[in-house]
């Protein structure tokens, strides 16, 4: 097989480069600028488009299927893949390689042999040719292009497959006959196609090209523009303004994109910021490029408009040559070729599917007579278009329509004002509702208008609270931030179950900073992310960040602590973050910076054990640490390292007030050391929670000694889910007796507690000096005697409860009387709970009255008890009743 003619083939320029067609394949390899494309997988397992072939047709099926989509390198790849071949360079293992057009198979009716159909499309064969092939078919490789273009099943089952290389078949048997290994059995092949439902009959590797990456995005600016200056401009304007998109990975529109931005470069003119001031440009460009007066570029653009509409409404890739003419193409043979190429024999196809919509956007505003309102001629066009209302909604504001207007006369008034008039309403109606993808999509068409009064008055204040920020696009990104930045400074912004990666955090840093709470809950965060998040936060008005349930661990960690030492931070939640002791280090570097001003610290559910919580407890030293909250819960501690953080309490340097070991096995021992630093004058601990921390009744003479202690400050104290039992509970009430103990909030649930402990409470309760104003008492199953004290000290003057927890206390109807007569004796209280209690229908009656009667009851609630559905309607009947 002669490769030189092979290679002049593949090498020569069939087709002229235009700036919707992309550069022609000839033309790219000739320039010796060729940038490999991406292929694989859409996560790590990633590389060249060449390889990834090479590597195919060196495995077992010997068969690729390249699959990508439109302008995405595909035949480009291809023809470099077999001029390589001719210049010896890769898969010398082939004697002979055979490049075909999908479409050459069913352009005729004739039936033709292999054989002869392989002298027709590559001459310079051995006139032994077909006993070569026929005794080494492994030596054979076919390359065929566009399958989707291809009008005939693969379906084996519906052809009649030939195996003799001589004999006369249909184009399409003949290929059938190939691809399912009938003919010339053994012989390689490598299909390239964009997606297309006969994928699924071919056998071999899937390929999925991806496109350019970023990288390859830069590679091929630096190759376009001959001066380095404007090719960093104009790639990172791109990246900017256009990144976020994914049709940016092909090719054909960074081609687009280059040919466009280098015309405005060398005019002096502003580069486009968004993707409809990009196509209104092109439009421009492409309009005066041809050299029409006015009539005649309005008559070109309403006729693509008539063949776009065609195209979209019945989602038809392409266009009868026929209804081109009549749509009122024929005007303009020599324009046509600048937005439209041959789709097979008879038909013809927009060359970019995004100008297809965005001339069916600009007729839409320039014939009011030919499109219904705005509504309408979405909903027709539905099916086909995906980007036709953002086109619009650009297209609607002066800014970006009166470059056109000069070329192609002037846009219909009412039918701007229509458009607006839509936008309005459904964005009202959207931001209502809860749905994630309609207020995303508010959120795109006011990006592309690039109005901020438009923004303001669509995004009222009220429309705030109902609005998702999660599983975000890098193109959701763009859009959100657009928005925030038009509102200016917020309180909240939150994103969650979105990738954050450094592209998405470099669209996101402005919206970053301009919000005092920065929630990325439930995200996958990229270690080059990190440095810009810090750098937002740290830069902006941030106050609170949350990263909790997003698996940062400590490597991710540490980048993030040395951007926030100079930050403002007030609160800092790294829950569930898959963190060890190895973080803690970072972390006490941030707590003692100079600049710190972190007063809340969040380390619930991570691993840190003793060894780390002994790190951290190294801040509390330091006078510079204004730590004033920690919340440790469940992070693997015991009662070695009570003792480190025992001295860091009375310190005298820290200023912590609360603190949560909730779920940590702490034990007696644990407690014991912590109640000594407790009595110390120089700690002014306010809050400690020691729910389900292995306690039992021996700390609590421990405890008794605090609360009796002078220099104690605890106003909030909870230990539930702990067994101190009734010996243990009785002590901790005689300390709770003294006058001045401070206690407040106090937690029993579940301890174990019998009826002279509750009797004791009650005591408590009553004794004039007592300050608790909220008590937890609940899964403790006292029964109705038990609980009696507790309503006689509710309906006593000197009880100032205003939260009560009886849950699962055994209570019955026979409680009732006692019930409702503290209830109406007390007007402290606001809060109670007897849920899951054995209350019936004769008790609602009563407490129905009582409650009506008070005013200072915020909530009963009652769910879980034995009520019928006779006593709903009377329940109902008070508005802070939950039953």
């Amino acid at each position: 097989m002669d490769k030189v003619e092979v290679l002049t083939r593949m090498l020569k320029s069939d087709n002229t480069s235009t700036i919707l067609g992309g550069q022609s394949p000839g033309s790219v390899i000739n320039s010796r600028k060729y940038v490999p494309v991406t292929a694989g997988a859409r996560g790590d397992d990633q590389r060249s488009l060449d390889d990834a072939i090479r590597a195919a047709l060196c495995g077992e099926t010997r068969a690729a299927v390249v699959v990508g989509s439109e302008g995405s390198g595909k035949t480009t790849a291809l023809r470099k893949l077999v001029a390589d071949w001719a210049k010896g360079e890769c898969l010398q293992n082939f004697s002979y390689v055979f490049n075909f057009q999908f479409r050459e198979f069913g352009s005729s009716a004739d039936e033709l042999s292999l054989e002869t159909l392989i002298h027709q499309g590559h001459h310079q064969t051995p006139p032994d040719f077909t006993r070569l092939v026929t005794e080494k078919p492994d030596g054979v490789l076919f390359v065929f292009d566009g399958l989707d273009e291809y009008k005939h099943s693969l379906d084996p089952s519906v052809h009649s497959l030939t195996s003799d290389l001589t004999r006369p078949a249909s184009g399409s048997s003949l290929l059938a006959s190939l691809l399912h290994g009938s003919l010339l059995k053994g012989a390689a092949f490598l299909v390239a196609t964009r997606p297309t439902d006969n994928v699924r009959f071919l056998r071999g590797a899937r390929v999925e090209v991806l496109g350019f990456r970023k990288p390859q995005r830069e590679a091929y600016f630096n190759n376009f523009f001959t001066d380095s200056v404007a090719a960093n401009r104009a790639f990172l304007h791109m990246e900017r303004t256009l990144g976020f998109y994914e049709f940016c990975a092909s090719p054909r529109f960074c081609w687009t994109v280059c040919s466009v931005y280098k015309w405005l470069l060398d005019s002096d003119a502003k580069l486009p910021e968004t993707l409809s001031q990009l196509f209104a440009d092109t439009l421009v460009h492409l309009i005066q490029t041809l050299s029409l007066n006015k009539a005649c570029s309005r008559g070109l653009v309403l006729a693509l408009g008539r063949v776009a509409s065609h195209c979209l409404r019945g989602q038809h890739p392409s266009c009868p040559k026929h209804a081109v003419d009549a749509f009122g193409l024929q005007q303009f043979p020599t324009s046509v070729d600048s937005f439209l190429r041959e789709h097979g024999e008879e038909e013809l196809s927009f060359r970019s599917h995004l100008m297809r919509e965005f001339v069916l956007a600009v007729a839409f505003f320039l014939d009011a007579s030919a499109y219904e309102d705005a509504e309408k001629t979405l909903n027709d066009h539905k099916a086909g278009a995906k980007m036709l209302d953002l086109f619009m909604s650009g297209l609607s504001e002066p800014a970006q329509y009166r470059s056109l207007e000069d070329l192609l006369g002037t846009f219909s008034s009412g039918q701007i004002k229509a458009f607006k008039s839509w936008f309005r309403g459904r964005s009202e109606k959207a931001l209502k509702d809860y749905n994630r993808s309609e207020h995303y999509r508010c959120f795109h068409l006011l990006h592309q208008a690039q109005n901020e009064s438009l923004v303001k008055e669509i995004l009222t204040p009220p429309a705030h609270p109902s609005i998702f920020h999660e599983n975000l696009s890098l193109q959701d990104c763009a859009a959100l931030n657009f928005v925030i930045t038009c509102l200016g400074e917020r309180e909240k912004l939150s994103v969650s179950r979105t990738t954050i990666s450094r592209e998405t955090m470099e669209i996101l840093a402005p919206s970053v900073s301009l919000s005092h709470t920065v929630i990325l809950s439930h995200c996958c965060i990229h270690k080059e992310a990190l440095p810009l998040l810090a750098s937002a936060v740290s830069t902006g008005v941030a106050r609170d960040l949350d990263l909790s349930h997003s698996s940062i661990g400590d490597e991710k960690l540490q980048i993030l602590c040395a951007g926030l030492r100079e930050s403002k931070l007030h609160s800092l939640n790294l829950s569930v973050c898959g963190l060890t002791a190895a973080c803690c280090g970072d972390l006490v570097s941030v707590l003692t910076s100079e600049t710190s001003q972190l007063r809340n610290l969040q380390m619930m559910f991570n691993e840190i054990g003793d060894r780390g919580f002994t790190k951290l407890c190294e801040a509390m030293h330091s006078p510079n640490c204004r730590l004033q909250e920690l919340q440790v819960r469940d992070c693997d501690l015991t009662a070695a390292s009570m003792e480190a953080f025992a001295g860091g309490l009375g310190s005298g340097e820290t200023q912590l007030r609360k603190v949560d070991f909730e779920g940590n096995v702490i034990g007696d021992s644990g407690v014991q050391a912590l109640c000594k630093a407790l009595q110390q004058p120089l700690c002014k601990l306010r809050s400690l929670r020691l729910f389900d921390s292995g306690l039992t009744g021996a700390c609590c003479s421990d405890l008794k000694e605090v609360v009796m202690s002078e220099h104690c400050t605890l106003s909030e104290l909870e230990l539930s889910l702990n067994e101190l039992g009734q010996e243990g509970a009785l002590l901790l009430c005689q300390g709770l007796k003294r006058p001045s103990c401070p206690i407040e909030t106090l937690g029993l649930t579940r301890c174990g507690l019998t009826p002279a402990v509750f009797e004791e409470l009650a005591s408590v309760l009553k004794n004039g000096t007592c300050r608790i104003k909220s008590l937890h008492l609940a899964i403790n199953k006292v029964g109705d005697q038990g609980v009696k004290p507790l309503w006689d000290a509710v309906a006593h003057p000197s009880c100032l409860l205003e939260e009560l927890n009886v849950e699962m206390t055994k209570l019955t109807d026979a409680c009732v009387e006692d019930l409702c007569a503290a209830l109406r004796a007390n007007n402290t209280l606001r809060f109670l709970e007897l849920r899951n209690n054995s209350l019936t229908d004769a008790a609602v009656p009563a407490i129905v009255q009582v409650m009506k009667e008070k005013h200072n009851m915020e909530e009963l609630n009652l769910k879980y008890n034995n009520f019928s559905e006779d006593v709903f309607e009377m329940l109902e009947e008070c508005h802070n009743i939950r039953y």
